[in-house]
């Protein structure tokens, strides 16, 4: 059995009267542990509120709440891949992340991800992920060490200040020449819940993408997302007709299967660029990680 030593934690989302139970909630939104099981999570101690007092199965639902809970599994996949530490000092530490590895704890993994890896060899426990990047991406990740500076290395995310640099393949006709893109839409959760959707109304996601190289049926492009939203690039590419090669969600939902590690997603956070807001300074952190080109 796997547990947690941190907590994760999930929002009450914003939903119409009458509220249902906390209980009800988290059994619809992670339907793959049973209702049985978060029960027995509650009367153990293992769900608690904002005050991180523990939960009864009669604690009201409060939208925009959040709730704390200690994730388990009977046994995890081992993921065969190993991250680098770029950089770390008081305030921050940066990482390269492997394909596969998640940056926190998710579905059947909890010690196989990049934060509790990061904890375990650093033995910095207040290490804190400033952003995210999806399990099937590798590439460069910010941490924060210092929850006194937190607030500031978050707020470079929040107000558009990190400039963000991927690099992704896909099969392309030989006859394409060099483009480039500027996307603007909105991107919401679409179903099933893990993956994202594009609608009309108010535009929340914009990419630049640039085709830079087209050989033997393959393109090579440059991104630069201006927002952060979920799978943004992986939707933006495969709206152009340029789905990412091995990608499993877009543009067709493909059938659930065991990971093949000789396939990886071929999408890397190649480079973070930022102004230090303690210092000044400008920053740059660059993967070596590289593409199957």
């Amino acid at each position: 059995m796997g547990l947690s030593k941190h907590p994760s934690v999930v929002t009450l989302p914003k939903t119409e009267k009458p509220y249902p139970s906390i209980l009800t909630f988290l059994s619809g939104r992670f339907p793959a542990v049973s209702r049985e099981i978060w029960v027995k999570r509650i009367l153990d101690g293992k769900v608690l509120d904002e005050k991180t007092d523990r939960i009864t199965l009669s604690t009201e639902y409060t939208p925009l709440n959040r709730i704390f809970y200690f994730r388990e599994v009977s046994s995890e996949p081992l993921i065969p891949f190993t991250e680098k530490i770029l950089y770390v000092d008081d305030e921050i530490l940066v990482a390269c992340k492997p394909h596969f590895l998640p940056v926190t704890p998710g579905g059947r993994y909890v010690d196989e991800c990049l934060l509790n890896r990061l904890r375990s060899s650093t033995g910095i426990d207040d290490l804190a992920p400033l952003h995210r990047i999806d399990r099937e991406t590798a590439g460069i990740v910010l941490f924060s060490v210092n929850k006194k500076s937190r607030g500031l290395y978050g707020t470079l995310f929040m107000n558009g200040k990190i400039e963000k640099t991927y690099q992704a393949l896909s099969a392309c006709p030989p006859h394409q020449k060099a483009a480039s893109w500027d996307i603007e839409n909105r991107i919401v959760r679409g179903t099933p819940w893990f993956r994202m959707n594009t609608v009309p109304g108010l535009v929340n996601a914009r990419s630049t993408i640039n085709l830079v190289e087209v050989r033997e049926g393959r393109a090579r492009f440059i991104l630069h997302p201006l927002t952060g939203k979920t799978h943004q690039l992986r939707l933006h590419m495969s709206g152009l007709g340029f789905g990412i090669l091995n990608d499993r969600y877009y543009p067709e939902l493909q059938a659930e299967h065991e990971d093949n590690f000789d396939t990886p997603l071929q999408l890397i956070a190649k480079m973070l660029r930022f102004k230090d807001p303690l210092d000044g300074n400008i920053r740059e952190f660059v993967s070596e990680r590289t593409l199957l080109w």
